[in-house]
């Protein structure tokens, strides 16, 4: 009875590739009669223990190489695991690399009832889904044509209809769903939230924190093939936010393209024109912050040198983006008809948000560029001079909240 209550255990699972210097290394250790190793190990996944329960909609979180992506592909059997468990209880359907099993040669048809049987489910099941499967896809005619002959959008959109018509007991998303056209990422999404609100269990991987925060009760994190938390969502996610915030801040005394605080004057490199020297991130008080309520004031401070006073009308331009690099906005004094100051030495420059930046909470960084007066050529460009959170008790969808009021 127990193990009816879990759809997915994980016991002990590990994880592990063997990475060879040379090709041929490989070779020379499986014809070596002394045992000789030629290899080292990575391991991808380490001991990891996990137990889901039915029903139960879990996020996924973690940077690049952590081990998000192996985790899921061998809770769907497209891997196996090096050593411990995987106990599955439920057929699944996942949305992982969308096509994989999918023969270029075979008509959509044919690959509907391919991936069916992969998924565990007999001809006869796929035939009384095959119907709501190509409605779903709405790819016309071409249903009846060779996979090899569709767009990356038709593509997408067969993947997806096969993955979550099928009435899984479990389903798995892994940041699957930046593909198709606006209607149809909609239309997913519904279906989804449908699976979702109907019990089937969920594990859904995004860099979107947001996204992880409304639709998931709990969320673990894997860092560098462990879990490093597991539980209730908002907590975990805090967690992690916070790691990344440190990481970035050490990033950042490590880089040689980062600044840290204020330089002073700096001397005249080469060829310069002009050079940043730091910027300050200031709250409504006056104060020096890194965090920032979403509807409060925030003013970049922006510090530069410069050396070359004949350079005419030169641009000021600020980005922000999202910690996952997702382009937020992007600013210029050349779009606002706004001069900068442009003296021999230090000069200094504000960009001040009165009502807040109303993005959704998370973490951001900051370009600063200065450009010549067409705001095509950079006379300096610092990518990620800053990070900076966002905290909001609004958890809206989307990027950015619009100021808003509802009217009867």
């Amino acid at each position: 009875m127990e193990q009816e209550k879990f759809a997915i255990e994980l016991e002990n699972l590990t994880k592990c590739y063997k990475l060879y210097n040379k090709p041929f290394d490989r070779v020379k250790e499986a014809f070596n009669i002394w045992g000789k190793v030629y290899n080292t190990e990575k391991h991808v996944l380490n001991q990891l223990n996990l137990k889901i329960e039915k029903g139960a909609v879990i996020g996924i979180v973690g940077n690049n190489g952590a081990g998000k992506s192996t985790l899921l592909k061998i809770i769907t059997g497209v891997l196996t695991p090096t050593s411990g468990k995987v106990l599955v209880n439920g057929k699944i359907a996942a949305l992982l690399e969308l096509g994989t099993g999918f023969n270029p040669e075979f008509t959509g048809i044919k690959n509907i009832y391919l991936n069916g049987t992969m998924m565990g489910f007999t001809h006869a099941e796929m035939d009384s889904k095959l119907q709501e499967i190509i409605d779903f896809a709405d790819i016309g005619d071409f249903i009846y044509q060779p996979v090899k002959t569709y767009s990356s959008g038709m593509f997408a959109r067969l993947a997806f209809a096969v993955a979550i018509n099928v009435e899984p007991e479990i389903l798995i998303v892994d940041e699957a769903l930046s593909v198709g056209d606006m209607h149809f990422q909609m239309k997913c999404m519904d279906k989804m939230k449908d699976m979702m609100d109907k019990g089937v269990t969920t594990l859904f991987v995004s860099h979107d924190i947001n996204a992880i925060r409304r639709f998931c009760t709990m969320t673990a994190w894997l860092k560098e093939g462990v879990i490093e938390a597991f539980g209730e969502t908002n907590r975990v996610c805090d967690q992690y936010m916070d790691y990344l915030k440190v990481r970035d801040v050490k990033n950042e005394e490590t880089s040689d393209y980062q600044i840290n605080g204020i330089q002073e004057f700096i001397p005249r490199t080469e060829e310069a024109v002009a050079e940043i020297a730091g910027i300050r991130l200031l709250d409504e008080n006056g104060k020096e912050n890194e965090k920032f309520d979403i509807f409060r004031p925030m003013t970049i401070e922006v510090y530069y040198d410069v050396y070359d006073e004949k350079t005419e009308y030169p641009v000021l331009g600020v980005a922000i983006k999202r910690i996952d690099d997702e382009y937020i906005c992007g600013v210029n004094t050349l779009l606002d008809n706004i001069q900068i100051p442009w003296r021999y030495g230090r000069n200094r420059f504000k960009l001040v948000y009165n009502q807040g930046i109303r993005v959704l909470g998370g973490q951001y960084y900051l370009d600063v560029a200065i450009f010549d007066k067409t705001a095509t050529v950079p006379i300096q460009y610092f990518a990620k001079i800053k990070t900076f959170t966002v905290t909001a008790d609004y958890i809206g969808e989307g990027v950015f909240i619009v100021p808003h009021e509802w009217r009867k």
